[in-house]
């Protein structure tokens, strides 16, 4: 599924000529910018409007997440990453830091962790 995804961003930016301007540096900057855009979204919103969005703000959410997916693909592309394959290794070296018995139901972070406790 998602090469299909990945061709058709390909195509888009080849047909626009915009691969001279995809270098990873720039692809990593956009990255931060849309996240940034997608963070606004949320910015003044209590925790309770943050669950419940209005249709039109939660479009928009569904867009900024969209450009952000987008810029990722295209970095991981330029860099030869697979994106699942890469979040798949982090998910295992994730658990190796945060084992369950340590940090469930715990907001620290894994070098904070006590094993045994919870905070």
């Amino acid at each position: 599924m998602h090469e299909d995804l990945l061709n058709r961003i390909r195509k888009f930016n080849s047909e626009r000529d915009w691969n001279k301007y995809h270098s990873p540096k720039n692809l990593a900057t956009s990255l931060l910018i849309e996240s940034a855009e997608l963070a606004e979204i949320f910015q003044w919103l209590t925790e309770e409007e943050s669950w419940n969005l209005q249709p039109d703000v939660h479009e928009h959410a569904g867009e900024e997440i969209a450009d952000v997916l987008i810029y990722l693909f295209n970095l991981a592309d330029k860099l030869g990453i697979d994106p699942y394959a890469a979040a798949f290794r982090k998910i295992k070296l994730n658990g190796v830091k945060y084992p369950v018995e340590a940090c469930k139901g715990s907001r620290l972070k894994y070098n904070e962790l006590k094993r045994g406790e919870k905070s």
